[in-house]
């Protein structure tokens, strides 16, 4: 299964694409049923809630099949492959859990980031960027509304940050976000199932969660078996490294 001409010019345009049904109810079903049986029987130390929620959640859970079939055996691999290219992409042998808990005072900030910078809790070493290729989210609980935990997006940000990169250098994000005036951001809405595929200089956050529900999601962080050779260069020419988007690329001015 690829992706269609129009699902690459809306990647193109926008930095993602959703992806609707992709993923089945009983993979979707068998990795709640891990991430749940671990969070009943394992709990959550306070002391690691910070980390968690930089990295992962359940985290003897994340290598496992549970986790790693919503990507290698739904459709999801065959489609990214169709976007980046056939055999082209390190493999994937973990996800990151990503639960959105509830709060009695949600906030409705929203702030956008990009993958790979330092912060205190979330593995990355103090300067060091650790950028790869793109992230695909497979959402497991229904997200109807906004304010719900949801993956929040800013649209053609990629484009945005790409240029800045050019004219600052990619070494630049070592100082904090690039400093562009940004667009609308928006809240993605999801049935479980469903799944997105962005680039990965798209400028994206998480909105706070006003809902009773938690929010279930699994991230994975997909990277081109050539990155190591172009990890710069790729923040400032966006395409690089993805095969199947050049015939959109070559069309666009």
């Amino acid at each position: 299964m690829e992706l269609t001409l129009a699902q690459k010019q809306t990647l193109y345009e926008n930095g993602f694409v959703k992806l609707p049904g992709l993923v089945s109810q009983e993979l979707v079903h068998n990795a709640l049923r891990a991430i749940n049986s671990s969070l009943g029987s394992e709990g959550m130390d306070p002391a690691q809630l910070d980390i968690f929620r930089s990295q992962s959640y359940c985290p003897e859970v994340r290598p496992t099949t549970h986790i790693t079939d919503l990507l290698h055996a739904s459709r999801l691999w065959n489609l990214a492959e169709s976007a980046i290219g056939v055999e082209a992409i390190q493999p994937v042998k973990s996800g990151q859990i990503a639960l959105r808990f509830p709060s009695m005072n949600a906030s409705q900030q929203l702030e956008a980031h990009i993958d790979g910078m330092y912060t205190p809790t979330n593995g990355v070493p103090k300067g060091q960027i650790l950028n790869f290729t793109a992230l695909i989210g497979v959402f497991l609980s229904d997200i109807p509304d906004e304010f719900m935990g949801n993956f929040t997006v800013w649209p053609g940000t990629h484009h945005m940050y790409s240029d800045y990169f050019r004219q600052h250098g990619p070494q630049a994000l070592l100082n904090g976000m690039p400093q562009v005036s940004l667009p609308t951001p928006v809240q993605i809405t999801a049935r479980t199932g469903d799944a997105i595929l962005c680039h990965y200089l798209l400028g994206h956050g998480i909105a706070g969660n006003a809902s009773p529900f938690i929010r279930y999601t699994i991230f994975f962080r997909l990277t081109h078996k050539n990155h190591e050779n172009w990890r710069w260069e790729s923040m400032t020419d966006p395409w690089l490294g993805w095969a199947g988007m050049q015939e959109v690329v070559i069309l666009k001015p």
